[in-house]
């Protein structure tokens, strides 16, 4: 069965990265889900790739939704041409905001704060919490070494392989979606151990 996705949360840096390639693709990742009529949902900020992307969606007219903690607001962060703005309290509230005004998720290339929301939401889904696509949008190989741990999990016997696959991954946005479309949320618990399968 093929999902329906209007609206995808976006988890990316607040800043450039050392690669022109970074800020480019986050723009044109933009532009690829207004072009689908996908609505952007992503951490409000006018600042690094989370700006490139929000103002690649909006150049073709796109719907973007910023969530921002009301800290960083008075950091003048906000981006101020963006459809709509959720001011909430604090990073939690901003996480759990993105969850429910999205079916998906991509990750962009960041650092510790788009690493954390990534691993949360995934998390949520290893749980059971959802069973929303998320992909990597693995641009210049950036998760290459990420996706090596990963692998070193599985093989240590710390991660299902099935939660391992639950991680979406190319380096080709029409492919990642195509892949998120098609997603179908594991069945089998988290716990590694016959007596704990639940």
């Amino acid at each position: 069965m093929k999902n329906s996705i209007n609206s995808i949360a976006v988890f990316c840096g607040s800043s450039n990265g050392l690669k022109k390639d970074y800020i480019d693709q986050a723009f044109l990742l933009g532009v690829g889900l207004a072009e689908r009529k996908i609505r952007l949902v992503y951490g409000g900020a006018k600042v690094g790739l989370m700006g490139a992307v929000a103002n690649g969606a909006l150049s073709k007219g796109g719907h973007v939704s910023g969530i921002l903690p009301d800290f960083l607001q008075k950091k003048e962060l906000t981006h101020e041409g963006i459809t709509d703005l959720f001011i909430v309290e604090n990073m939690h509230q901003r996480k759990t905001k993105m969850h429910d005004l999205s079916d998906a998720f991509i990750a962009l290339p960041g650092g510790f704060g788009t690493l954390e929301e990534l691993f949360e939401i995934i998390t949520w889904a290893q749980l059971g919490l959802h069973q929303k696509p998320i992909g990597l949008l693995n641009i210049d190989g950036f998760y290459d070494h990420l996706l090596l741990l990963l692998d070193q999990m599985v093989n240590s016997g710390f991660l299902k392989e099935s939660n391992r696959d639950m991680l979406l991954v190319d380096n080709d946005l029409d492919r990642l979606i195509q892949q998120m479309e098609a997603y179908e949320a594991p069945t089998v618990g988290k716990w590694i151990g016959s007596e704990k399968e639940v």
